[in-house]
């Protein structure tokens, strides 16, 4: 479909990538891989036309009609969201409006036995059969299909786009390239900015489309999800594995212990022949051997390793004094817009030391709560910031709000005071900020550097409350997964905004769900929080959008408690017999037997269903009809077990309430 030739960039000495080849074609579902700078957007914005290579070729069909979402969306502030929707339908207008024309000169020429009047009818018959099959007459329900489908409201339609989010704003990019139908989608980080449902969503719209997809993403769950390819640009190569990202992350492993190893057979033998011309280059009688292997020595290639960017940035928390034992206690806060609530009735105690996320769809006041927290807006009801607290606090827009004229260097020694002044250099350095990289321009820096930049500032002064507003944004997996783990090392308390499922597992222990004006507590991890949402809670949370749960509900309790918020085992105990909790646990031994051997079979058909998918992408399998209906009916045996191990589920978690 898109076909790649010896493509070269160059912004400086040393180019970006080098001798680029490889061919987008239908149904690819490519994830464009590299650390910041590499290169990843400037592809994209290659492939889409929208900036010139150095050298090389792109060959794309006439008839190819690819739709490109950018990393920073440009939106027009002074029109509503169904005019900006609308702009998708240009082509169509534009259509429309020769249409329009070419009847008007039918209906007024009389010539009708001419040529030229007949060619014109021709003409006019083929646009507009053409216009119809654009699905033209229809592209008013389509857009509210779309629009409705992406969780806007029919009241959203006139509102202005400047009333919206980021969030809000990357579905309204999505519905103009999905009303377009392109047949290549070019997405660059999509999920910056949209909540995790949101991310689901757009991996089933993916995995559904017909569109062929380049991808850049830092998200790993939502590009191994997507992908069944993988370009990795790195140290100026672009090198193309056939397979999704968690198996590319292997096979890039082995190919450079391959290339290690015959490097150093390599070395060996050339060292040998070094050897042996040292030793008889002077010996007339084994003039000819010397000779030979001479020209051996010159006619070997050298083989080339693969570089590997072994730095990283090395993030350490300093030490802090310690806070209360309970740096943030909410009771009964509530944030009001005019008339619009964000939020009632919060309330919620956070721990020293406690990990929290604060999750939930955008708009529905996790920023909000940040910034009552912060104290940056007014709320009423009782905030409480507990003794001794020293808040670090990185803002969701922290790297847009760096000075662009300042150099990376001048950017910290502004905000530095005293002794961590002498230091500078060597915690730029830890965030691969060394050397001349210090002295690029704010300007000059990507996306994921300028996260790098912002987050330094955590760095300069010790603090025991840590507050992460979609501090993921823009970092590459590297710095994602050192982050993550400082975090998980440091003392004190904190608070993460995210919509990244990977970062979240494993970081934080309890998680706070932001949703129609209630803020609830889950215990546990993030993937905890989105199998109970998904299988117990899916009818309250309906419920809860109609207004039919007391906005009062905030946080589910299912056992007697104490006063210290643990389950009064006691009470527990005396309310159940012995021969009840007997015939109970083995209700719960058979439900569990069900939902593992349920989960075996889902696994099995995924598998196949992945083996079949791998031999109906090779073109001579494509008219397969025995692939094809296998892999009909597995599809098929698979969402009725899905619906299955769903029902079986949430018999388990029922049964384990109970107890």
């Amino acid at each position: 479909m898109i076909s790649v030739e010896g493509l070269k960039v160059e912004f400086g000495v040393k180019p970006l990538f080098v001798d680029a080849c490889f061919v987008i074609n239908d149904r690819d579902r490519i994830a464009l891989v590299g650390k910041n700078g590499a290169g990843k957007s400037t592809m994209l914005k290659i492939l889409c036309g929208q900036q010139k290579a150095t050298a090389g070729t792109v060959s794309v069909p006439n008839d190819c009609r690819i739709g490109y979402l950018p990393q920073v969306m440009v939106l027009q502030d002074n029109t509503t969201v169904k005019e900006e929707a609308q702009k998708a339908f240009a082509d169509i207008t534009r259509m429309k409006d020769r249409l329009d024309k070419m009847n008007q000169e039918l209906a007024e020429r009389t010539d009708y036995e001419s040529e030229s009047y007949l060619a014109l009818i021709e003409k006019y018959t083929t646009e507009h059969e053409r216009y119809l099959m654009m699905g033209a007459e229809s592209r008013e329900a389509e857009l509210e299909r779309t629009l409705t489908g992406l969780g806007f409201l029919r009241t959203d339609f006139e509102r202005p786009t400047s009333e919206f989010s980021g969030g809000w704003r990357m579905r309204i990019e999505l519905a103009k390239i999905l009303l377009q139908r392109p047949d290549v989608l070019l997405l660059d980080e999509p999920t910056n900015h949209l909540d995790i449902e949101s991310i689901q969503w757009l991996e089933q719209f993916l995995a559904q489309s017909s569109s062929a997809v380049v991808l850049v993403s830092h998200d790993r769950a939502f590009i191994n999800n997507v992908s069944n390819r993988t370009l990795e640009i790195s140290c100026g190569r672009v090198v193309d594995y056939k397979v999704k990202y968690n198996e590319y992350v292997v096979l890039r492993k082995e190919r450079r212990e391959q290339q290690i190893r015959a490097y150093e057979n390599q070395q060996k033998e050339v060292a040998e022949m070094k050897d042996f011309i040292e030793r008889f280059r002077y010996k007339a009688t084994k003039a000819v051997q010397v000779q030979q292997k001479i020209k051996q020595l010159e006619k070997i290639v050298p083989i080339e390793i693969d570089e590997v960017d072994n730095s990283a940035m090395h993030l350490k928390f300093p030490p802090c004094l310690r806070s209360g034992d309970y740096p943030v206690i909410c009771d009964d806060v509530r944030k009001d817009y005019g008339a619009h609530t964000v939020f009632d009735h919060v309330t919620l105690t956070i721990k020293r030391g406690e990990k929290v996320a604060f999750v939930g769809k955008n708009g529905e006041g996790k920023s909000t709560l940040v910034k009552c927290i912060m104290g940056e807006i007014p709320y009423t009801g009782e905030l409480k910031i507990g003794h001794n607290v020293q808040i670090g606090y990185f803002a969701q827009n922290q790297a847009q709000l760096l000075d662009e004229s300042l150099t990376v260097f001048q950017t910290i020694d502004h905000v530095a005071k005293g002794p961590i002044r002498l230091k500078i250099n060597d915690i730029l350095g830890a965030f691969m900020f060394g050397g001349e990289e210090s002295d690029k321009k704010v300007k000059v820096l990507s996306g994921g550097e300028r996260s790098r930049l912002a987050m330094i500032r955590l760095l300069l002064e010790p603090v025991n409350l840590l507050i992460l507003d979609e501090p993921t944004n823009h970092l590459d997996m590297q710095s994602k997964d050192v982050l993550k783990e400082a975090i998980n090392a440091f003392d004190g308390t904190a608070i993460i905004v995210s919509h990244d499922r990977e970062f979240l597992d494993g970081l934080v222990t309890k998680v706070y769900e932001f949703g129609g004006g209630v803020v609830r507590e889950h215990l546990g991890g993030i993937y905890d929080f989105l199998r109970s949402k998904k299988i117990t809670e899916l009818n309250e949370l309906g419920q809860q959008e109609k207004g039919t749960i007391p906005a009062a509900t905030v946080v589910k309790k299912t056992a007697p408690v104490v006063d210290n918020g643990e389950p009064d085992q006691e009470a527990l105990s005396k309310a159940m017999s012995y021969a009840e909790r007997k015939e109970q646990q083995k209700r719960m031994n058979r439900a569990e037997k069900a939902v593992k051997e349920s989960e075996r079979k889902i696994e099995d058909m995924e598998k196949r269903l992945k083996e079949l998918d791998d031999l109906l992408m090779i073109p001579e399998n494509a008219s397969d009809m025995t692939l094809v209906t296998e892999y009909t009916s597995i599809k098929k045996n698979l969402d009725e077990e899905v619906e299955r191990w769903e029902k079986l589920s949430e018999e388990l978690e029922s049964i384990t309430n109970q107890q």
